[in-house]
């Protein structure tokens, strides 16, 4: 028989973006994680090179936006190019620490997991060992070796596991957003285990559900992309 859930948010989609979205809203918000498999699973985890953000005194945003623009050979919308690079070192740093109540802050990503790649050799004020890929004019790319996807991936399973607020429904995929007064306010999913369709509803429905290049015949992207 089908079912029908209540949250105060729904966040569809189980990768970087709807684990760190789920873990910064309110403890107090009852929260629902749809996965179309394991949660594990996603493009996130399969991202190897790193992060890209200014952290190094010889970097700058200007220098950052053009090496974009200049990769995206005038494709770029200069608007979100600037956003996102001047919002880089706040990502990291959020990534970095997480306050956990109003007297204590403590390393989040870094000592409860993240295994940064680290640089004996960098200054005590540039803990992240950073590296040049194609297209940045500086090293600018905090990485965890080789698979930085895998490590975020992995932490922010384990904080969201610790999370009593936050419930995460695996195998499940959104099939249709129920509009009222063109507003979204529900969601109906089908369970692949259970092949039943439910309906989710949420008085916030987030869509977190990364690329689609499942579009294309030949991808390096897992199947969970679509």
């Amino acid at each position: 028989m089908s079912k029908r859930y209540q949250y105060d948010v729904v966040v569809i989609g189980s990768g970087a973006a709807g684990m760190s979205l789920a873990l910064q809203l309110p403890e107090s918000a009852t929260i629902a994680l749809l996965a179309k498999e394991s949660y594990e699973q996603s493009s996130s985890y399969y991202a190897q090179g790193g992060i890209s953000a200014v952290l190094d005194e010889n970097d700058s945003f200007q220098m950052h936006i053009q090496d974009t623009q200049n990769a995206g050979a005038g494709l770029c919308d200069a608007d979100t190019v600037k956003r996102v690079a001047e919002a880089g070192p706040a990502v990291i740093e959020w990534q970095a620490s997480k306050v956990v109540d109003s007297s204590m802050v403590i390393e989040w990503l870094s000592d409860l997991g993240m295994p940064f790649t680290r640089d004996d050799h960098e200054a005590a004020h540039k803990p992240y060992h950073l590296t040049r890929e194609g297209g940045h004019s500086r090293r600018r790319v905090a990485h965890a070796q080789d698979a930085t996807g895998k490590a975020m991936q992995q932490t922010l399973c384990a904080h969201i596991n610790e999370r009593a607020n936050i419930d995460v429904f695996q195998h499940d995929i959104a099939i249709d957003l129920i509009v009222k007064h063109k507003r979204c306010v529900d969601v109906y999913v089908y369970n692949k285990q259970s092949h039943q369709v439910n309906v989710f509803a949420g008085k916030k429905i987030v869509l977190a559900t990364g690329g689609a290049s499942k579009v294309y015949l030949y991808t390096s992207n897992p199947d969970v992309s679509t």
